[in-house]
């Protein structure tokens, strides 16, 4: 049986890897500063630890026999577009501290497999209809915003160590990911959960507003793709950065409008400002359709599933204020 530490198991993308792993037949140990907020995880064990502090990335990785034979580094203070506007200096130096110190210690702890979560956040700003990029168009680098910044120079520690120690390191950069059991309010919450609570907390031809005009440009990917191609690409012999992601694109208004649709109202939209980040990324798959990876879901699909999570979540909070 083999084992592997989830780190970040208490959050959205993490939680669903402990699932994944444990259907595969893993011993999964998950380690995170909280609990999954909902959904009672089957990790066999399940450590709170604040990895910022060394001491707990060895208590993480350490095991009474033997050591790990993959450890998913997806620990991060992290949230949506409002979060990482305001939380600047939190994100670059609470996710350094993780990063440097979980590739640190499983370098030295021998760990052969180590994946490290990056994200479409290292790459510029582009305009829409752009070329896509591939993964070596993150240099010269250009990131938006702090998280995009620390996310690549993270991605440049653990090659480093990979190089130095001989451990494989396996780097994925996400696309926007959304599904049930996530964030969807608390103002950590990315978009897609957000307009599905906006449009489920409304009433029929009601008002909402969004941030931004509407002319953005975004792709999304479902979470169960989402944690497939984590696992395809762990399991890869690919030690360069790898894209996971859908090539669906559709502007924030047209992503209001889906879950509109999807809800059965109609509403109208009142565009407010706020942080909305780039105008647009249009990146290239290919490297990881090369291991036979292809999202599943279409974006109206993995929406309705989510939505309907949401709407249930929103009716909880009104009946148990």
């Amino acid at each position: 049986m083999k084992r592997a530490l989830v780190c970040g198991a208490g959050g959205f993308i993490g939680g669903h890897l402990v699932k994944y792993l444990k259907k595969k037949g893993y011993w999964v140990r998950g380690v995170d500063i909280k609990y999954h907020e909902y959904s009672k995880l089957p990790a066999d064990e399940f450590l709170i630890l604040d990895l910022r502090i060394p001491d707990n990335c060895l208590k993480a990785l350490t095991l009474e026999n033997g050591k790990f034979d993959e450890v998913y580094q997806l620990a991060a203070d992290m949230g949506g577009m409002g979060f990482i506007h305001w939380a600047e200096c939190e994100v670059l130096y609470n996710n350094a501290l993780i990063n440097l110190y979980m590739t640190h210690h499983s370098a030295l702890a021998g760990i052969e497999r180590y994946f490290f979560s990056s994200s479409v956040c290292v790459y510029r700003n582009m305009m829409p209809g752009e070329p896509e990029l591939s993964e070596e168009g993150a240099y010269p680098a250009l990131p938006d915003n702090e998280y995009g910044w620390e996310k690549l120079y993270s991605e440049r520690v653990a090659t480093a160590y990979g190089k130095r120690y001989g451990m494989k390191v396996r780097i994925a950069r996400f696309q926007n990911c959304y599904g049930p059991e996530g964030a969807w309010t608390g103002g950590r919450e990315k978009a897609p959960a957000a307009l599905c609570r906006k449009v489920a907390s409304a009433d029929d031809n009601g008002t909402i507003e969004v941030w931004g005009d509407g002319s953005a440009i975004r792709s999304y990917i479902y979470i169960d793709d989402l944690i497939e191609g984590i696992y395809t690409v762990m399991q890869s012999d690919i030690s360069e950065p790898v894209n996971i992601g859908s090539p669906e694109y559709v502007s924030v208004k047209q992503l209001v409008e889906t879950i509109m649709k999807i809800a059965g109202k109609n509403l109208k939209i009142k565009w407010v400002d706020g942080p909305v980040g780039v105008l647009s990324r249009n990146f290239s798959n290919n490297r990881i359709y090369s291991l036979g990876w292809k999202h599943r879901f279409s974006l109206y699909d993995g929406l309705s599933i989510t939505y309907k999570w949401i709407e249930e979540q929103v009716r909880k909070s009104k009946n148990h204020p």
